[in-house]
């Protein structure tokens, strides 16, 4: 048996035995509203209790609980994923010896064959040799390479490494985390209701948000910083509460100008006062949009006196972002360990595909089965996204996400745009098409100029200049990269 005071982290998985609080659960599902629990319920060692001290029963050892877990899927995702095999690598091993084969045939061949002079033909395959030089070629790919990165760098995009810059451009899949990506990370006040008589004009409802503020000023739990935040924000003035305690996990209580008044969750409000019809239906509407609802009431007259609805928003440029993705046909989907309701609203405002309520292992599992079909990227903050960032094709964490996630991933965006996810797959498959370029370039010069010179119509002076020429075109043309700007 575990005590687990207020402000404690939970030390081991377990289950509620006794007492009841909010639990911070982000370090485990990467959602920023608390999670109430009480007796009965399964806590996670990671998760922080905000309020009321709890009574846990152990139920795993230290290295069988969640965080552990969660540690041996990133070790198995990285070793799992087998590294890129380079084209001009794999190219080479063939081509440097059968060019050698071949010049030497070039010179030996004609004169003991056909009767030709030893000294023209070994002329010819001399040229032949340093035409087939693969400077050009081998320069081809890393010198787009170092254009791709250094352009993606001034943008913001720090991609670790050639072969994540090759990968991207091939995805033609992105799943998103929620909270922390698609999301700002942190509640915000979309909407305060009046439902008292003496504050029905829209002037009063700064009534009804200070006395919201007023009760939650002794709290420190997200919601009630939100809360504040926004009344001050209006420049609201916060009545002075007085005997202010909170029943944990429930509701919290404060006496404000004489009036005993308490704030609670619509079930806890059902369950002290008289809600009415219409005042549950403004709740449920609320809550189907995905939005945490908190109601104001006065203990005693019973009477309901407000409500306040929140939501973790979504960042600024989330749905150009998606649009982006899609208008370059890539596919976006959101994995969330958040509720259903909250996870529906906001792919319906973005037009994504969605999945809800997700451990960690089951955002792995979803990833390795997505990855049999398509080229898979992942993009997430946190430390519960981190087996997905390893095993998908391709990981990419937001600038302002956890070191574990930072590491993690392939790529990192430093300024957390969702934008730049599709910046960064035009960037990689520009990259890639200067890579082909560039092959095709230095091959296709090389076997114009190899059978000129064999048929003696080119000599080592323009061997030379067809050499020299190549490799500087080729790194020119990898230059051109450096002006990449748009997504197109």
């Amino acid at each position: 048996m575990v005590l687990v005071r207020p402000g404690d982290k939970v030390s081991a998985d377990g289950i509620i035995t006794q007492g009841a609080s909010s639990l911070d659960e982000s370090p485990i599902t990467g959602e920023s509203i608390p999670v109430a629990k009480t007796i009965g319920d399964k806590v996670f060692a990671g998760a922080i209790n905000m309020e009321g001290a709890l009574h846990i029963r152990v139920e795993k050892t230290a290295a069988d609980n969640i965080i552990a877990r969660i540690i041996e899927l990133v070790e198995q995702a990285q070793a799992s994923k087998a590294p890129t095999a380079r084209f001009i690598e794999k190219f080479s091993r063939y081509y440097t010896p059968a060019v050698m084969a071949i010049a030497a045939l070039v010179i030996v061949i004609p004169p003991l064959v056909m009767g030709g002079e030893w000294a023209t033909w070994l002329y010819r395959g001399l040229a032949l040799l340093l035409i087939a030089c693969p400077c050009a070629l081998v320069l081809s790919t890393p010198a787009a390479i170092a254009s791709g990165l250094a352009v993606g760098t001034r943008r913001g995009l720090l991609i670790k490494g050639g072969s994540a810059l090759e990968t991207i451009g091939r995805v033609n899949t992105v799943a998103f985390d929620k909270t922390g990506t698609l999301t700002e990370g942190k509640p915000r006040v979309t909407d305060v209701v009046t439902f008292a008589q003496q504050y029905m004009d829209a002037q009063d409802e700064n009534a009804i948000l200070a006395l919201f503020a007023s009760v939650e000023s002794a709290s420190n739990h997200p919601l009630a910083k939100a809360i504040i935040d926004h009344a001050k924000t209006a420049n609201i003035a916060i009545p002075v509460a007085s005997k202010a305690h909170a029943t944990a996990g429930k509701a919290v209580h404060a006496t404000v100008a004489g009036r005993s008044l308490t704030i609670g969750s619509p079930v806890y409000a059902a369950d002290q006062t008289s809600i009415t019809a219409k005042q549950n239906a403004q709740i449920e509407a609320l809550q189907n949009e995905g939005k945490t609802v908190s109601v104001l009431f006065d203990e005693q007259n019973r009477e309901v006196l407000g409500l306040i609805a929140l939501r973790d928003e979504l960042r600024d440029d989330a749905k150009e972002g998606v649009a982006q993705l899609h208008a370059m046909g890539v596919r976006s989907m959101m994995l969330t360990g958040d509720n259903r309701l909250t996870a529906q609203a906001l792919a319906s405002h973005l037009d994504i595909e969605w999945q809800a309520e997700l451990l960690p292992e089951d955002k792995l599992r979803l990833i390795d089965e997505m990855k049999t079909k398509a080229q898979i990227a992942m993009i997430g903050d946190g430390i519960n996204d981190a087996p997905a960032l390893a095993t998908a094709d391709v990981g990419i964490a937001m600038g302002g996400g956890t070191d574990v996630a930072i590491e993690t991933a392939d790529v990192a965006l430093l300024k957390s745009r969702v934008t730049d996810v599709a910046h960064l797959i035009a960037l990689s498959r520009a990259t890639l098409s200067n890579i082909h370029q560039n092959v095709i370039f230095a091959l296709g010069l090389k076997a114009v100029f190899l059978i000129t010179t064999v048929l003696g119509i080119t000599g080592l002076w323009i061997a030379v200049l067809a050499d020299t020429g190549a490799t500087v075109l080729v790194t020119l043309n990898a230059l051109r990269l450096m002006r990449f700007k748009n997504v197109h």
